[in-house]
């Protein structure tokens, strides 16, 4: 397929072998409210062989890392970006901007150019994102980042939390959790207009797309992860094989976490007459 900016190309998609998870491993409501703000809460499968430390590690890293594949077809020596592998098919690129943390890493006060597809495959450019965000936080519980509008406050914010899931002393996983609010909380005319531009753009439609999506980026980490953090000591190129895949040939969790907290967090957005205070995005989790 190609891109409505014909000056955008997607790279060809990467055939790793990964079983990809489907969106009915979710839990997964949107909510608009009358004023045409809308918020997104994504309940994902537990995640296997991935520990919050890896994931805090790859929010600080992944932009400027490179990866040189092994063994996958029509890229084999070839170094990408690592945000190549964090979907086969839907990334084209991320970029840091602005005042960075140590090694050019993440940090609050940043910028991040994220340039992506929902649904490539299936939609081509339809459900683009080509669009710099502000990181609003990245610490080890967590990520967020999101535009603000000068006097008005937020109008888009994306909330990553994950922690740790134990039973008893063993490490079970990890729990990942995915809150979006976009456009402003005002009941003015003004508010209203920001909304209906925002909605047009990233409405219910396009998140409906990015469900389907951000399940099988979110999955992924199951099969990559682990083995680009053993390598983190090496630099910023780094090696990855689909043989290096540690669940290949096991079978991922097929549905929602935590299912009570999903339930609780879709309650409680509905409720509020501030979805941002609800998200409380620049605080530490609420898992």
């Amino acid at each position: 397929m190609t891109a409505k900016n014909p000056n955008l190309e997607m790279p060809k998609a990467r055939a790793f072998g990964w079983a990809l998870r489907p969106a009915s491993a979710s839990h997964f409501a949107i909510h608009q409210r009358s004023n045409g703000q809308f918020c997104v809460v994504l309940n994902h499968a537990l995640l296997r062989g991935v520990t919050a430390e890896m994931l805090h590690w790859w929010f600080l890293h992944f932009p400027s890392l490179k990866v040189r594949l092994r063994n996958v077809p029509g890229y084999d020596g070839t170094v990408v970006p690592a945000y190549a592998l964090w979907h086969p098919s839907d990334h084209h690129s991320a970029q840091l901007r602005g005042t960075l943390g140590p090694g050019g890493t993440s940090k609050v006060g940043a910028k991040i150019h994220i340039c992506e597809a929902m649904q490539y495959e299936r939609y081509g450019w339809k459900y683009p994102v080509d669009t710099e965000l502000g990181i609003f936080y990245v610490d080890g519980d967590g990520w967020a980042m999101g535009r603000k509008v000068p006097l008005l406050g937020p109008a888009m914010v994306l909330r990553i939390h994950f922690r740790d899931i134990y039973d008893g002393a063993q490490h079970v996983g990890v729990h990942y959790h995915y809150e979006v609010v976009i456009g402003l909380s005002g009941e003015h005319f003004f508010a209203r207009w920001i909304n209906a531009k925002l909605s047009a753009k990233f409405g219910p439609e396009f998140f409906s797309a990015w469900h389907q999506h951000n399940v099988i980026e979110v999955g992924t980490f199951e099969n990559f992860l682990a083995p680009l953090y053993a390598q983190r000591d090496r630099g910023e190129e780094l090696t990855y094989s689909p043989s290096m895949d540690p669940v290949a040939g096991s079978e991922s969790a097929s549905e929602g976490f935590d299912e009570a907290c999903f339930d609780a967090r879709v309650a409680a957005v509905k409720a509020t007459s501030d979805p941002y205070a609800w998200q409380a995005h620049a605080q530490p989790s609420m898992l």
